[in-house]
């Protein structure tokens, strides 16, 4: 069983391609929690408009230790792309049914 964090994003105009190039399976962000020995890796979706995140981990908590231990990391990366975005919500963590 896996994890997913799913996030959606909606872009200040004109920031598309700066969203897409942080939060893309090859981005900041997914660079940033290959560094988890949990993260099994990101997709970034596109729908009218918005964007949502698919960050899968191995296990439940494998985001809350990586905070734990990037913490400081996690919040750099997580202010430099706030002027990426007009609207940021967490949508919930979600297990994987196989």
């Amino acid at each position: 069983m896996a994890t997913v964090i799913v996030w959606a994003f909606t872009p200040r105009a004109g920031r598309e391609a700066d969203l897409e190039a942080a939060h893309g399976p090859d981005g900041a962000w997914a660079r940033r929690f290959a560094r988890s020995p949990g993260f099994l890796g990101t997709k970034l979706l596109k729908a009218e408009g918005r964007y949502l995140t698919l960050d899968r981990g191995s296990a439940p908590g494998a985001c809350d230790a990586f905070k734990a231990a990037h913490g400081g990391d996690y919040a750099a990366l997580d202010r430099a792309c706030e002027a990426l975005t007009a609207e940021e919500s967490r949508l919930g963590l979600f297990e994987t049914v196989d």
